[in-house]
């Protein structure tokens, strides 16, 4: 299955990005360890409908608070086929709430768990567990490590975009703009999420391409607090820097911040990847120079529409 997506820069063009949504749904993927399935005489004997639970990162962050809000509206228009529980941790980091959260949904015997993990490696034996109990697990938004999987023994269908693709054509954007061996710092996501690392290669794979020198590389965690100290020293300690790449929209916004305290709005260029409301004035008046929009709204209910209780043919509300 592939999604358009958009890059969209501050010189009002949008160029149409294909982040291909990553679709693991190969007949072996989809029916091994994705929990028994139900036939369509047993779902039509039941009165009681499909419970999801949609199991998210921090709701602090603008991206996952629309990705629920998304979610909900595809229930709304697909209300007689299932009932949505939806949950968010409170930080990025809180990987033990996000255990519990998964933990919960076991005890309330739910019928599938679509979870976008804050973590692409300790989430897994949890969801294993889960999958144990009989429960549809489909992994969303950050996939889950292929190693942690084999050795789990498990398959999780992963449904998401190609965030190295994304990042990659950021980086691009951002580079048109400067000139060969211009120092840019990459602020990465939390380093064991795999969308976080795929990001980081995608900027690296652009600033490579054309000779730009990656003068420092560190970690914002996701969070906008966390990347505006962690540009503050960059800026500080590299006078000459020139842009900085940030691997979502949260950590661009604090970013923003840490360039304009430093007197060096048009001087340090930004780019970030979501395309999430708060950023695109920013983008309109240059402050960030380009993001990815991998379609927040959308992505937890086309994870939904892979969970086997739940029959095809479902309304898509954003079609």
């Amino acid at each position: 299955m592939v999604k358009e997506g958009n890059i969209v820069m501050n010189n009002q063009r949008f160029f149409v990005l294909h982040l291909k949504w990553l679709a693991c749904l190969a007949a072996g993927t989809f029916l091994v360890g994705c929990g028994p399935s139900t036939s369509p005489e047993i779902i039509a004997s039941e009165e009681k409908k499909p419970q999801i639970a949609l199991i998210m990162k921090s709701l602090a962050n603008e991206f996952f608070s629309t990705m629920a809000d998304g979610a909900e509206k595809h229930q709304r228009a697909n209300a007689v086929q299932y009932d949505l529980i939806v949950n968010g941790i409170k930080n990025e980091t809180d990987l033990s709430q996000q255990m519990n959260l998964v933990e919960q949904m076991i005890a309330k015997k739910v019928d599938a768990i679509v979870i976008a993990p804050a973590d692409s490696k300790a989430l897994v034996s949890v969801c294993k567990r889960a999958m144990n109990a009989g429960v549809t697990v489909i992994n969303i938004d950050n996939k889950f490590d292929d190693e942690v999987l084999a050795a789990e023994g498990v398959r999780i269908p992963f449904v998401g975009p190609d965030n190295r693709l994304g990042a990659r054509k950021v980086g691009e954007a951002l580079a048109e703009h400067l000139t060969k061996q211009s120092e840019v710092a990459i602020i990465e996501g939390i380093p064991t999420a795999f969308n976080g690392q795929q990001r980081r290669l995608g900027f690296e794979d652009a600033m490579n391409a054309v000779e730009l020198k990656i003068v420092s590389m560190q970690s914002g965690h996701w969070e906008m607090d966390k990347a505006n100290n962690v540009a503050a020293a960059i800026i500080s300690e590299h006078p000459g820097l020139k842009a900085i790449l940030c691997a979502n929209d949260s950590m661009a916004l604090g970013v923003v911040a840490a360039v304009k305290a430093a007197n060096k709005t048009g001087q340090n260029k930004v780019g970030g990847f979501d395309n999430i409301s708060a950023i695109k004035e920013m983008i309109r008046d240059g402050r960030v120079l380009a993001s990815a929009d991998q379609h927040a709204d959308q992505l937890a209910g086309f994870g939904i529409e892979f969970a086997p209780p739940l029959p095809h043919g479902m309304a898509t509300p954003w079609a």
